[in-house]
């Protein structure tokens, strides 16, 4: 997900990704990042259940957090019908179906000129088949547990770039202004022709912004 960024931002910036496939709990799965990573403080980028992290992350420990990067992600917690779909995504999993879950899910996930893009679509694939259906269920498990998050936006006091694809299907534009509206002194930033998987379907665009980010 987030390969081209690694390239594009190497000159800049000590680039680290962190594993959250391994807690059933938004808060142990925060715990687990801020355990793993080698910085003692950083600039911080999340993308959809990685914005959750990353709020969590703030939530648990703001003081190592010197700049936070939003992409695709809420600061809300799941409604109960979006629970609900979770839940259900986990008993098709359980049942061997995992991996029809991502063709059920692709149309959400990128632009609808991006189902004709092969190498994406079968990268998205790739990636679903690799993370497989254990680190999925716990993955989905953790984002039903998580907190909302609208009431510790306004706390958010280190320079914060909420950004998305125009045409996010799963997370829409709407959400995104709500967090930058709520973020003290937060930059919103709109990545046109995307949908909402930015980092990959519009790579240079998020990158120039991600590096625009870390320079302010």
């Amino acid at each position: 997900m987030w390969r081209p960024q690694l390239t594009a931002l190497a000159a800049v910036a000590d680039c680290w990704v962190a594993d959250h496939t391994r807690s059933e709990t938004m808060a142990a799965v925060a715990a687990d990042v801020l355990r793993d990573t080698p910085f003692e403080k950083f600039a911080l980028a999340g993308l959809s259940m990685g914005g959750y992290v990353a709020l969590e992350m703030m939530r648990q420990a703001a003081h190592r957090v010197q700049k936070l990067a939003l992409l695709d992600t809420t600061a809300r917690a799941d409604s109960p019908e979006q629970a609900q779909k979770r839940r259900d995504f986990i008993s098709l999993a359980e049942r061997g179906r995992f991996l029809g879950i991502t063709d059920a899910l692709l149309p959400m996930l990128i632009h609808p000129t991006q189902l004709a893009n092969p190498k994406l679509v079968s990268t998205i694939k790739r990636m679903a088949k690799n993370t497989g259906k254990d680190a999925f269920i716990r993955q989905e498990r953790a984002i039903i547990s998580r907190a909302d998050s609208l009431p510790l936006l306004s706390r958010i006091a280190c320079p914060t770039l909420v950004m998305c694809g125009r045409q996010d299907a799963l997370i829409p534009l709407a959400r995104h202004e709500e967090m930058a509206a709520q973020v003290p002194g937060a930059r919103l930033e709109i990545v046109e022709e995307c949908g909402h998987l930015s980092t990959m379907e519009r790579p240079a665009e998020t990158s120039a912004a991600l590096e625009r980010w870390l320079a302010a």
